[in-house]
């Protein structure tokens, strides 16, 4: 099904899952190793049977696939190579401008501040962002842009997203949460502060305070990227 799914001149949310899934055969995130060579090879034939070239965007991934071996790739680059409808993933991720902008966001939306945006609150976020952008959307539709989002990102299949996981919308270089990826799974005061100011998570005169108070719950000095999701997720 999934190399029939290749022949596609525009692929569905639903049916880019679907690929995905497929060829990541031990559910790591990544399609790798032999699962990499399956999915380039098929992606060639379904091309050729369709009577389609690669894209200028396959072509360079295939060429950077047979000069590393070690090559792998997750959700959000395969977004960008295959012709996936609308390119949903990145047109929402788009729409999240700044580390700033997505804390305003998920404060709106987890208006409970349980910490969970739900399947519900996430559909409004969505159909917002879509509305924001002029685009139109029938229901149907948005549902799907709805699961296949919770599909990418809810890595625990509990139908809704944590802080941490909803922050995988954002660029890796705009992801705040991406700094505790050290080896350690802390931060300290002085990345708090560098974390607070240069992705202005709340206003620059508040800073201080901020960090005083924040500093004040870590355990020894060490701030834990759980305690900071809890801490944002309650801010008022």
């Amino acid at each position: 099904m999934a190399s029939s799914l290749l022949q596609a001149v525009e692929i569905s949310a639903s049916q880019f899952l679907d690929i995905f899934h497929h060829y990541d055969n031990d559910g790591n995130g990544f399609i790798e190793g032999k699962e990499l060579q399956s999915f380039i090879r098929e992606l060639r034939d379904a091309r050729q049977k369709a009577g389609l070239d690669l894209t200028d965007e396959m072509r360079r991934f295939v060429s950077e696939c047979e000069k590393n071996s070690d090559r792998r790739i997750g959700l959000v680059e395969l977004v960008q190579i295959l012709p996936t409808e609308e390119n949903f993933l990145l047109f929402f991720r788009q729409q999240l401008s700044s580390c700033s902008h997505f804390i305003q966001v998920w404060r709106r939306y987890d208006a409970d501040h349980s910490g969970y945006i739900e399947a519900d609150e996430l559909k409004s976020f969505l159909k917002d962002l879509l509305l924001k952008a002029q685009r139109t959307c029938d229901d149907n539709k948005l549902d799907e842009y709805t699961a296949a989002t919770l599909k990418i990102f809810d890595s625990d299949s509990d139908g809704k997203l944590c802080l941490s996981e909803m922050s995988r919308l954002l660029p890796d270089e705009q992801n705040f949460l991406l700094k505790f990826q050290d080896g350690r799974g802390f931060i300290d005061e002085t990345q708090l502060e560098a974390l607070l100011r240069d992705n202005k998570v709340v206003d620059s005169a508040d800073v201080r305070l901020c960090l005083s108070v924040i500093m004040d719950l870590s355990d020894g000095g060490k701030l834990y990227r759980s305690d900071l999701s809890l801490l944002l997720c309650h801010q008022h």
